[in-house]
């Protein structure tokens, strides 16, 4: 087990998962923002099933490595027994709504970056400053005062599993009921619909998706089993990574990339090979200083909302549901709603919009 100890073996398996998850995505046009938007005003619920299904099988694959005792995730930052509810709920609508402003989350602007969209790439420089300075700045003050202070303490649970808080509850253990039905109800729902179990381009590249995050979970968790130093355990996440990769750039300090500035790397690699193998790869800039500010505040707020809910659509939309924490439901309801609320905005012209029963399709 030398190579995990190695001080490379992070950044290359992060290299690995995210340049397998970039080019499934560039190539199968994995994007949770525009799923949602196909959702509500097309009634074409494919792409969210696609989401769903990657979040399904890396919960499989996550619990069973937990359950049979190959990881310990109770370290992970998505299982502290300390509940942030305001962060996930305040910090979920301003990321949704920022993702409707931009277009696309963090994730996807990665993807595109891949393919030659400069406005993608303000979005990732806003929004890793913005993270930075909402995790370690100024803002981080408010994050404290608004997140940290009225979290709600569950240790008596052990951790915010939901396995582990029904089983507290209960006083049986319960983690592989609670994981088993989590697993067949949310196959069950993305199953259902008989389009989408004839999609198996979309079936193979949300299996993919799921798969790699699972990795991410089995490579960090080896390697802080195994290495001298802290390694933080992470599956995929695109905030805070992307203001590290940030950082690591314009102020090396002599330590090696960890797995979440390998997994940005990757993907936006993986995406472009995928774009210069389809002849798809084609510079973009913003219209007008009009499109611009969208694109600026969008990543001011994922890059700020992002952090105060710990996660974004892949962070709290997968990787928070692979280990069944209590903050994935509730981040992942609050960035749909914000995201309705910017789409609303943007697309009806009014907040009140998103609150009726369908959405209008726009005038031709």
């Amino acid at each position: 087990m030398e190579f995990l100890q190695a001080p490379g073996f992070l950044l290359a398996a992060g290299l690995l998962a995210g340049g397998v998850i970039g080019y499934v995505a560039r190539r199968r046009h994995f994007c949770t923002m525009a799923a949602l938007e196909r959702q509500w005003y097309a009634g074409d619920s494919r792409g969210v099933r696609t989401w769903a299904l990657a979040a399904g099988v890396a919960m499989v694959l996550t619990q069973t490595l937990m359950l049979t005792g190959i990881v310990d995730l109770r370290e992970s930052f998505y299982l502290q027994p300390f509940f942030g509810l305001t962060g996930a709920v305040i910090g979920g609508i301003a990321f949704g709504f920022g993702m409707a402003l931009a277009g696309t989350c963090g994730f996807g602007a990665l993807v595109r970056l891949g393919g030659g969209s400069l406005r993608a790439l303000i979005v990732l420089l806003v929004l890793g400053l913005s993270a930075l300075a909402a995790q370690r700045g100024i803002v981080g003050n408010l994050r404290i005062a608004v997140v940290d202070n009225l979290a709600i303490d569950l240790s008596f649970a052990g951790d915010q599993s939901l396995g582990g808080l029904a089983s507290a509850v209960s006083g049986v253990d319960l983690r592989i009921a609670v994981a088993l039905l989590a697993s067949v109800l949310l196959f069950w729902w993305v199953l259902r619909d008989g389009r989408f179990r004839r999609e198996r381009d979309l079936i193979v590249a949300g299996s993919v998706i799921g798969a790699a995050i699972a990795f991410g979970w089995l490579a960090t968790a080896l390697a802080a089993r195994h290495s001298f130093e802290p390694v933080q355990l992470e599956a995929g996440s695109f905030v805070v990574p992307v203001g590290d990769t940030i950082l690591q750039a314009i102020a090396f300090t002599g330590t090696w990339p960890d797995y979440g500035i390998g997994l940005v790397l990757g993907v936006v690699v993986g995406a472009a090979l995928c774009a210069w193998r389809r002849a798809d790869i084609r510079w973009e800039a913003c219209d007008d200083a009009r499109e611009l500010s969208r694109h600026l505040a969008g990543g001011f707020l994922m890059g700020t909302g992002g952090v105060f809910a710990l996660g974004c659509t892949i962070g709290q939309g997968i990787s928070a549901v692979s280990v069944l924490a209590l903050s994935a439901p509730v981040a992942i309801v609050s960035i749909m709603f914000g995201a309705r609320l910017g789409l609303a905005y943007l697309i009806e012209g009014s907040l009140l919009a998103a609150f009726r029963r369908n959405a209008a399709a726009p005038a031709e």
